[in-house]
């Protein structure tokens, strides 16, 4: 394929417009610049791509030098992903950043304190249950009748005397 001089105009204005935008304090024209600089690079990829083609699928009767190159579909295809992410993650950080910008002097401070006493009472419950647990167990001891001294536990090492005698 020519390059053709309007779709190179388009990539240059694309291309100055986007960085222009992106060199602004504001996170929202940042934003803006970065995807018309995303556009600028797909634009470019496919003037850089060369003459258009048959599918690149070979088959019967299909001669190789008459299939189009994938690799720059790939290309275009990847720096739309790249820029799709990109574009996320700059809406999440102009989203926190309006939200931040709301809440003022408190910060992220706002909810601490519910939270804070929703894990004191959480914490107190598994307390009186664990205190609870110990005991119900120590009644099932009492109630069994036995000893503490009863109970012996013999070692390896005295087995293993006995063995040899």
């Amino acid at each position: 394929m020519t390059a053709s001089l309007t779709l190179v105009v388009l990539m240059a204005v694309l291309f100055g417009a986007g960085i222009s935008i992106m060199l602004e304090r504001s996170l929202t024209r940042v934003l803006i610049g970065f995807l018309l600089v995303g556009n600028a690079v797909n634009i470019l990829i496919f003037l850089m791509s060369g003459a258009p083609g048959l599918a690149p699928i070979l088959s019967d009767g299909v001669e190789p030098d008459e299939i189009s190159d994938p690799l720059p579909q790939v290309f275009v295809l990847t720096a739309i992903v790249i820029n799709l992410g990109i574009t996320a993650f700059m809406l999440a950080l102009i989203y926190r950043s309006w939200w931040l910008a709301q809440l003022g002097s408190a910060g992220d401070l706002v909810d601490d304190e519910e939270e804070l006493a929703e894990d004191a009472e959480e914490a107190a419950d598994l307390i009186r249950s664990s205190a609870a647990d110990d005991a119900a167990i120590q009644e099932l001891i009492d109630a069994s009748g036995e000893e503490a001294d009863e109970l012996v536990v013999q070692s390896p090492v005295a087995d293993d005397e006995e063995v040899r005698r």
